[in-house]
């Protein structure tokens, strides 16, 4: 049986071989620039994977991709900066993405602004677990894509709205990462962070033997997570029998 510190290891190994993988690809208009995370936040996404990533666990929580105040400037996902930095006590240098778009600078753990997302994932965490160490003995959050996608206007593309000769690469790439995430953590469920995150989770590990479910995303675009996230979050785990009815509401 594999010890958690080589299941971090491991974990680690196929993060940079995500790395490389989505590095090579090519991504045309209306996205102008492309962040990768995984290169200039690489220090703060690792020591994320050490400290957290001994396996197994029960549950793999999978969003969709880095937003731009949180993964995006502090290399974990749903990585608002004082839940990274204060909660789950990471913080390592940041570099900078080789080519900038002036209205999504990266500013590593000084970025004046909250990931709202990030912000009421980890704030429910905390609300539940009280710590890390309680939450991580047998949870964990991934991203399916490590790449920030931005459009000449500063808006955010996300994955799903890429033509499909830049997609199906990409999502391959990010599929093989999600399985060999599943195969090294050897979870009982993993549950996607809004409707993309579960589709492709439940193509990415089809044939393992893990079930899938589905959580609201907590994003402020949606009018729905806007009306009590924390709530709904919980009903639908209740509903899997993933979560008692101890856990808090609000």
């Amino acid at each position: 049986m594999s010890s958690p510190n080589c299941n971090a290891a491991r974990l680690v190994e196929a993060g940079r071989r995500l790395c490389s993988r989505v590095s090579t690809l090519r991504f045309g208009p209306p996205v102008a620039v492309v962040y990768n995370p995984l290169v200039y936040a690489r220090r703060p996404y690792e020591r994320y994977l050490e400290l957290y990533g001994a396996g197994p666990k029960r549950v793999v929580f999978v969003g969709m991709n880095p937003g731009p105040f949180g993964m995006a400037q502090t290399g974990v996902p749903f990585g608002e900066v004082a839940a990274v930095r204060d909660f789950l006590k990471v913080q390592a240098p940041v570099g900078a993405p080789p080519v900038e778009h002036p209205k999504r600078p990266v500013n590593g753990f000084a970025c004046p602004r909250s990931e709202v997302s990030g912000r009421r994932l980890w704030g429910a965490v905390r609300a539940f677990f009280g710590t890390p160490e309680r939450f991580f003995a047998d949870h964990f959050v991934a991203n399916y894509c490590p790449l920030v996608f931005i459009e000449e206007s500063g808006r955010n593309r996300t994955p799903d709205k890429l033509p499909a000769p830049e997609r199906i690469p990409l999502f391959a790439a990010c599929n093989a990462h999600l399985r060999r995430t599943v195969e090294v953590l050897r979870p009982d469920w993993v549950i996607g962070i809004g409707a993309f995150a579960e589709a492709r989770t439940r193509e990415a590990v089809e044939g393992m033997h893990v079930r899938v479910g589905r959580v609201l995303h907590p994003s402020p675009a949606s009018p729905a997570a806007n009306r009590g996230w924390r709530a709904q979050a919980r009903a639908a785990l209740v509903e899997l029998g993933l979560c008692t009815g101890d856990c808090p509401e609000d």
